[in-house]
C-alpha cells in the first residue's frame, strides 16, 4: 500500500491518500509487454469486474466490512444504517448517508458537489489540455461521442470527481434541473486512478459511461457524465428523466471499485469556487463532501 497526497477541504490541509494495490497499478500502466497484456485483459473484458461484483453481492462478504472501515478510517457515524444491517459488502459499498452529515448549500445561484470525491476542476476544457493532459488532447466530441452537443461546451469549465473505494458511492444533482434519459456509452474498464491517467487520459473516452443533460434554468445546460472503470460492476441511475428535480436530490450511485464524475459547463455560466481552481492548477486533487459548494452563477 503506497499514499497519494491531496488536500482536505474541510481541514484545508494536505493528506495522505492510501492507495491499495500501488504496485500493480504502476505495473499495468508501466509499458512492458506484459503488463500490456494484463491491462488489455482486465480492462477490455468484463469478465473481472463481474466476478468481484458476484462475491461482494454474497452474504459471506460481510466480514470483511469492519476491517475495511477500519483500514480507510471511514466514519461509521455518518451511515444512515448500523454497520450489522448490511448483508454484503456490496450493501455497505452503496450505503446512504445520514443526511444531517451532508447538509445542502441552499442558496439557488450556487451548485453543489455532485458526490463524496476527489475533485479536479478547470475553468476551461482549454487549461484542462495545457495543465493536465502533458502533451494528450482531451476531445470533447470524443467523449460524449456528440460532435453538435460537444460545441456547446467548448471553452466551459470541467469538473472531475474521482471516488475512491472508500466513498460513498451514491452521486446527486448539483443544483435544480430536469434531467434527460441517460445516453449510455459502451467501452472498458481501465482504472481511473491519478497513475493510470497519467500515463493515458484518454481512458475518459475509452471507459463505459452514461451522459445525462442537466436543464437548467439557472446554469442552463449541463453535462453530467458517469465513467465506469476497474471493479465497477454497474452504473445505476435511481431517477427518472424529464422529472424535476431539487439541488442534493439523489441521481443514482456506482457498485463496488473506482469511479469518476465529471460535469461540463457552458462558457461563462459558472465560477467555479477558488480553492478548487487553485489545487487544479497544480494538479492537486482536492477532497469535497456532497453537498458542498462548488461554484455560483456568473
Amino acid at each position: 500500500m503506497a499514499d497519494l497526497q491531496i488536500f482536505d477541504r474541510n481541514s484545508k490541509t494536505m493528506v495522505k491518500e492510501p492507495v491499495f494495490g500501488m504496485r500493480f497499478l504502476k505495473f499495468l500502466y508501466s509499458k512492458s509487454a506484459v503488463s500490456k497484456g494484463f491491462l488489455f485483459f482486465i480492462a477490455r473484458y468484463s469478465l473481472l469486474s463481474s466476478l468481484i461484483g458476484k462475491i461482494l453481492r454474497m452474504s459471506f462478504s460481510k466480514r470483511w466490512i469492519r476491517s475495511f472501515i477500519h483500514d480507510h478510517h471511514i466514519d461509521a457515524s455518518e451511515f444512515e444504517e448500523a454497520v450489522e444491517k448490511y448483508d454484503s459488502f456490496n450493501d455497505f459499498f452503496i450505503r446512504k448517508l445520514n443526511p444531517l452529515k451532508r447538509p445542502i448549500e441552499t442558496r439557488k445561484n450556487v451548485a453543489v458537489l455532485p458526490a463524496d470525491a476527489r475533485y479536479l476542476a478547470f475553468e476551461s476544457i482549454d487549461r484542462l489540455n495545457h495543465l493536465y493532459i502533458k502533451g494528450q488532447k482531451f476531445s470533447v466530441s470524443a467523449f460524449l461521442q456528440d460532435e453538435k452537443l460537444a460545441k456547446s461546451f467548448e471553452g466551459g469549465p470541467i469538473v472531475i470527481a474521482r471516488l475512491a473505494p472508500s466513498d460513498c458511492h451514491r452521486f446527486f444533482f448539483p443544483f435544480d434541473c430536469t434531467p434527460s434519459k441517460p445516453k449510455l456509452i459502451n467501452g472498458h474498464y481501465y482504472s481511473v486512478n491519478p497513475i493510470a491517467l497519467a500515463q493515458n487520459f484518454k481512458i475518459f473516452s475509452e471507459n463505459k459511461r452514461e451522459v445525462t443533460i442537466l436543464h437548467s434554468e439557472t446554469f442552463s445546460d449541463v453535462a453530467f457524465i458517469e465513467v465506469g472503470a476497474t471493479n465497477v460492476g454497474s452504473i445505476h441511475q435511481t431517477f427518472s428523466a424529464n422529472q424535476r428535480y431539487e439541488k442534493g436530490e439523489e441521481k443514482g450511485y456506482f457498485s463496488f471499485g473506482g469511479s469518476t464524475i465529471v460535469l461540463l459547463f457552458q462558457k461563462n455560466k459558472i465560477q467555479i469556487d477558488k480553492d478548487l481552481i487553485d489545487k487544479s492548477k497544480d494538479n492537486i486533487e482536492a477532497r469535497g463532501l456532497y453537498g458542498q459548494s462548488l461554484g455560483r452563477l456568473v
